[in-house]
């Protein structure tokens, strides 16, 4: 074989003649061995980034656990997640997901330099750090990668911005195999993501533990949703003088050997699972079913996850459950978080008018916790404003919660929007919301959350038949 000086390859071959003389051959292999130099690339590197693939994560990882096997080297295992990527895929296409990907990985490389980093797949990426005094190398290094993705990324003219969630497992302390480093790294990771996104952890036993015990959970909820364990309880809202107006239906899980699990706990796993489209459309058909029954037509409030409007077509679904309960569309009021407008603000804006097109009232729940109520309240004609339970509990004793509470309700007086303050538990914080003028009031001075047979009489409610009562189809779970 030769290499020529234009760098052509040729396989040059001789054989003996019967005449005694000899024979050559020559040919050009170039293009043949730059397949196989092409294809043993990609064995071991991830197309995309250009960076090393799990395979080679797994390779790299299993030498490093060879050379410390004498448990007198450290080092570290880095498990990262990019925050917010899904939002970007799912808004500007993969085109553009894909260039964040690439540009993100380049930013880390640069950043950490010759340390080993790996692209697992999606938006997900380890790094085998180098043996050394951990955890603060590990801990310094995590720093390095979370400044480096920090500013924005141009693609296409837009301005995007993400961030990292990091999980750290320690050699020999956290485990002594591949396997083990690389599960508890992703338990560390995912107690990162659950606390808020953007942040490091390092793993702890009770990580497992915890992590364990959600997808138990996780599956428990999918049993739920089967054998129908899920129900709808019924809180009243009120004027001042305790006349009841409407309801908020609440999703509660009477779990048979787990006993209350409270939503804080599985609505946060259905989202995670994608469970929260099945079951916030049952949500959403039963409280407008169940309202439709009532002779005193009074309003019923449904929550809404801002997972569900990142698919499907929501406007739809409430006018189809609308046509096919018969309740009015002025007697649903449908409730959301700041976190709906926060993503993708110009696409959810754009559901919420069509939803209000169809004549469905719109609230903004737990107003004042997030980053940007005047900015929504100027985007979009709310119907209500509900003041967040924490600054209603504080109000005797806090003079900062009474001052914004006092806020609130003039900035909306203001707006000409109703104003409802949730977590009313005291005479004496009805007698505060009452010196300000605020609209309505919810809490447990005015009622507890309760299966609706317990307000039969307020909401003039007939007596349903068992087969009115239609449980949650399990072809309707995302």
């Amino acid at each position: 074989m030769i290499e020529c000086a234009d760098g052509r390859i040729v396989a040059m071959t001789t054989r003996p003649l019967p005449d005694g003389s000899w024979v050559s051959t020559h040919e050009d292999i170039t293009e043949r061995r730059r397949a196989e130099k092409r294809i043993e690339y990609l064995a071991h590197h991830d197309p995309l980034t250009g960076l090393p693939n799990r395979a080679s994560f797994d390779e790299k990882l299993e030498q490093q656990v060879r050379a410390a096997a004498d448990g007198s080297t450290r080092f570290a295992v880095l498990c990262l997640d990019l925050d917010r990527f899904k939002q970007v895929n799912d808004v500007f296409g993969h085109a553009a997901g894909d260039t964040l990907l690439a540009t993100v990985a380049r930013r880390m490389q640069d950043a950490i330099g010759d340390t080993f980093l790996a692209r697992l797949g999606g938006d997900e990426f380890a790094i085998v750090a180098p043996a050394g005094a951990h955890p603060p190398k590990a801990a310094a290094l995590a720093e390095k990668l979370l400044a480096a993705v920090v500013d924005e990324i141009v693609i296409d003219q837009q301005h995007l911005r993400v961030g990292l969630s990091i999980g750290v497992a320690l050699f020999p302390d956290d485990g002594t195999d591949p396997d083990a480093l690389t599960a508890n790294a992703d338990a560390a990771l995912y107690r990162a993501k659950a606390e808020g996104r953007g942040t490091i952890r390092f793993f702890e036993a009770e990580m497992d533990q915890q992590i364990r015990k959600h997808h138990a959970i996780q599956l428990d909820l999918r049993g739920a949703i089967e054998r129908n364990e899920l129900e709808l309880y019924f809180q009243p809202q009120a004027r001042l003088q305790h006349e009841i107006v409407a309801f908020e239906a609440l999703l509660r899980w009477h779990h048979p050997v787990r006993g209350f699990v409270p939503p804080s706990t599985f609505v946060p796993l259905a989202e995670e699972s994608g469970l929260i489209f099945g079951i916030g459309e049952w949500v959403l058909r039963e409280a407008c079913r169940e309202a439709a029954r009532w002779s005193n037509p009074l309003r019923v409030s449904v929550n809404l996850s801002p997972v569900q409007f990142r698919h499907g077509d929501l406007p739809s679904l409430v006018h189809a459950i609308l046509l096919e309960t018969g309740l009015p569309p002025a007697r649903l009021e449908l409730e959301v978080t700041e976190g709906v407008l926060i993503n993708d603000f110009e696409r959810t804006v754009s559901i919420l008018r069509r939803l209000k097109s169809l004549g469905v009232r719109v609230a903004m729940d737990d107003f004042g916790t997030g980053y940007s109520s005047l900015s929504y309240l100027q985007a979009f004609p709310f119907d209500k404003i509900k003041i967040d339970q924490r600054f209603i509990c504080n109000l005797e004793h806090d003079a900062q919660s009474a001052t914004i509470v006092r806020a609130v309700i003039g900035l909306a007086r203001g707006l000409n929007i109703p104003v409802l303050a949730e977590g009313v538990e005291t005479q004496a914080q009805l007698n505060f919301l009452a010196a300000e003028h605020c609209d309505k009031v919810q809490g447990f001075l005015i009622g507890r959350p309760e299966p609706i047979s317990h307000y039969a009489k307020c909401v003039g409610r007939k007596k349903a038949a068992p087969a009115d009562v239609i449980p949650l189809r399990r072809q309707s779970v995302a």
